[in-house]
């Protein structure tokens, strides 16, 4: 009789669950991981509430949208502990400014050569010009206009003249043009 080593014999399948694999210990800043998270996501929703209430809002008073900030003691980032954030609100108050009516020009002549808007660039008023300016042909245009289109409609009422003249520019004109003209000063 031997002695020997027994025989060997081919392994077996098995046929049950399979072997678990032992836990992983935590990372470093796992814990940090579990409160960033979650603050992040109450974060991202409220940010998406305030950018979904933020539409066109012309000439509504502007309201107060509420800041969130979340907070996290040394002690609540412990690797072992699962604090929930802490949020604390801040409200704070936008205020818009109202434009302001736009001050009437303080212009007491108009040059010669140009366009100009009633109540923008010129006021209401009347103005006199020596005439021409000297040139080849002189010829003194002027015309108090409806609006600055351009279309002959816009005319209210126009001159071309050499010599000294006066025009009265109403407030209810859109602009006065005048071409070729000496400097027109506002005398009334």
């Amino acid at each position: 009789m031997s002695f020997g080593p027994p025989p060997s014999t081919p392994p077996q399948p098995q046929w049950g669950p399979p072997p678990q694999q032992p836990p992983t210990p935590p990372r470093p800043g796992w814990a940090r991981k579990r409160i960033v998270i979650p603050a992040a996501v109450v974060l991202l929703f409220v940010g998406a509430g305030i950018g979904a209430s933020g539409g066109e809002d012309s000439g509504k008073k502007a309201s107060a949208q509420p800041t969130v900030t979340v907070t996290a003691s040394p002690a609540e980032l412990k690797a072992d502990a699962e604090p929930a954030p802490e949020v604390t609100v801040t409200e704070t108050e936008t205020v818009t400014a109202k434009p302001s009516k736009k001050p009437a020009p303080k212009v007491a002549t108009i040059p010669g050569d140009g366009t100009f808007v009633v109540g923008d660039d010129i006021k209401a008023g009347t103005y006199k010009t020596a005439g021409a300016e000297d040139s080849v042909i002189p010829n003194c245009y002027w015309a108090r206009l409806k609006g600055t289109s351009g279309d002959f409609e816009d005319i209210i009422t126009n001159g071309n003249v050499k010599g000294p003249t006066t025009v009265t520019i109403s407030s209810s004109d859109g602009a006065f043009q005048s071409t070729g003209c000496q400097t027109w000063k506002k005398v009334g």
